[in-house]
């Protein structure tokens, strides 16, 4: 971010600066205007909101999706991922129904739903039914028929993955072998790049 910025300083003109005195031979300390320093922020802060988030490497890539069983927000049915389709790529993103950056990415992905309606969304959460529903409502997921919500009973996503923090999204192809993971918020032309190849 430091070198980000002192290229974007040196990019600007900065001919107007604010001098401060400084000492007894009352040497001078050129400083950029603080304008010059907002735009830089600004600048800074806009590209880093929109680069793309680079992948996990899991070791995992290429490999096919393990067996193991989800509970639906019903509570009852329970769906084992063998029996995922495979129709389409998908998408398995572990999120906590609390935390403000599986808001943002939950968010991210509703708001762009016409550009990612061929990718089936697994959303796993190892918290009660009962926050996992205050979250889908809060969404209206049940509207989406390309996302499912589900719960983790057995915590294997998260320890299959080893992951560092939520919202943590495995993105799988058609014949169900891992192509990228991502920790963190990721766009939605990212996930749609991703789930294509």
């Amino acid at each position: 971010m430091v070198k980000e910025s002192l290229r974007l300083m040196s990019l600007l003109n900065l001919r107007h600066c604010c001098r401060f005195s400084a000492g007894q031979n009352n040497q001078y300390i050129k400083f950029p205007c603080m304008r010059h320093i907002i735009s830089i922020i600004v600048i800074v802060l806009m590209t880093s909101c929109y680069e793309k988030r680079a992948p996990m490497r899991t070791e995992l890539e290429g490999q096919r999706l393990p067996s193991f069983n989800i509970q639906l927000i019903d509570s009852t049915t329970y769906l084992n991922t063998e029996s995922m389709r495979t129709d389409k790529p998908f998408a398995l993103l572990y999120f906590s129904p609390y935390c403000p950056y599986c808001k943002a990415q939950m968010e991210e992905i509703v708001k762009n739903m016409d550009r990612l309606k061929d990718i089936q969304f697994y959303l796993l959460t190892g918290f009660r039914i009962s926050d996992m529903k205050q979250f889908s409502e809060e969404y209206k997921l049940s509207k989406y028929p390309n996302i499912i919500v589900a719960r983790d009973t057995a915590q294997f996503f998260a320890q299959y993955f080893a992951i560092p923090g939520v919202p943590y999204t495995a993105i799988y192809g058609k014949d169900k072998k891992l192509h990228k993971s991502f920790a963190g918020k990721v766009l939605s032309r990212q996930l749609k790049a991703v789930a294509r190849n």
